[in-house]
Formats: structure tokens, sequence, C-alpha cells
């Protein structure tokens, strides 16, 4: 017989436990980065190179994947100066905006920053194919267009429904994701970055 359980091992294991989310294999965090333009106050965002073999080609915010240590505050100003050369000095953090939880079992941490006008953006070729700014005004005067699709079960045959007690089958329950597509000319917005430039922009018009 292997050893007894005690309350002390519960208490040594767990007092001063930080919660997080259970089965988050990963996290991330990004830059929300508000510019100055001559046209106004402005969202910046990225297009990835072609040359990476996740998500060519698709529009999103700098930012990357957490290392061990890391706060998603150094995370995301970390990734901006390796993808747009942008110092961390050059950015005023305001505030961390709401996590993104994804189904692919990982964790988003949007990060909003001011970035200083003057300071240089120069896209790393291996991971940015190019940069645009998109007015705030703009984006409060043309709301996204929002999707749904549905996350369905799919439960192997092999599942023990007599043996928890459910002979006959489980109604197990499915989810939703949104999906908000703003039609920026020649640079549609959309999936996460369009989830996380609805929420920032949510009661500011």
């Amino acid at each position: 017989m292997g050893k007894q359980a005690e309350l002390a091992d519960f208490r040594s294991r767990w007092t001063g436990h930080v919660p997080e989310i259970q089965d988050i294999r990963a996290r991330y965090a990004v830059l929300v980065p508000l510019v100055e333009r001559t046209e106004g106050l402005s969202l910046l965002y990225e297009v990835r190179s072609e040359q990476l073999g996740r998500q060519p080609g698709e529009v999103c915010f700098p930012g990357g994947k957490m290392e061990a240590g890391e706060t998603p505050v150094d995370c995301a100003l970390r990734e901006t100066w390796e993808e747009l050369a942008i110092p961390p000095q050059a950015v005023e953090v305001v505030a961390e905006l709401d996590l993104v939880t994804h189904q692919g079992g990982f964790v988003l941490h949007p990060i909003l920053g001011v970035v200083d006008p003057g300071a240089p953006i120069v896209p790393s070729p291996a991971e940015v194919k190019e940069t645009f700014t998109v007015p705030v005004d703009w984006l409060l005067e043309h709301p996204p267009a929002v999707y749904t699709y549905d996350l369905l079960p799919q439960v192997g045959e092999d599942f023990p429904y007599e043996r928890i007690g459910f002979p006959q089958g489980y109604r197990w329950r499915g989810g939703k994701v949104t999906v908000p597509v703003y039609d920026w000319p020649g640079h549609p917005i959309w999936g996460l970055t369009g989830r996380i430039t609805r929420r920032l922009l949510e009661d500011m018009g």
C-alpha cells in the first residue's frame, strides 16, 4: 500500500498557489499599439511574413509566446522590438486588456500601449511582411461584421458511458466561436486580432 494521504500534503502543495486556467499549454502576449498619425489616433497592425509556417499573410498585432519568467508586458515589448525595432522605452504601457482564451489550449494577453510617433518602425523581413495603421475613428464608424461557428464535441466510440451511468450516451455541451471582421481596404482585420480590436473599442463610441 502506498503512502497515506495527509492534510499536510495538501497544505504543502496548494498553500500560496496562484490560480491559473486549467489545461492551458502556452501563454502569448501582444502589444496593441496606439500611435498618433496625421489622420488621427490610430492602431498599428502587422501583416505576417509569407515565409512563416503558421498563419502566413494574416493581420496581427506584434507579439509572440511568453518565455519562462516573463511577464505579459515584458513579452509584448520584447516581441515588438524583435519584429518592428520599436524600442521598449518608446512605448508607454497603458493597461493589460482582457485575456483571450483559445480552444487550442492557450491564453493571449493583450497589452495596450502608446508608441512614440517618432519611434522607428523597421519590420523584420523574417516575421513581418508590412505594417499599416487604421484610424480609431474609422474603426468606430465601421463596426465589424460578426460571424459565429459551432464547436461540436466528437467523443470516441470507446468512451465508457455505461461505467459513468449514462448507457444511452451523454448530452455533451458544445461551444461557439465569435469572429469579427473589419473590412479595412486591402487588409481585413479579423480572428483574434479582430476580437481584441472590438473589445478595446467597446463603449468608446
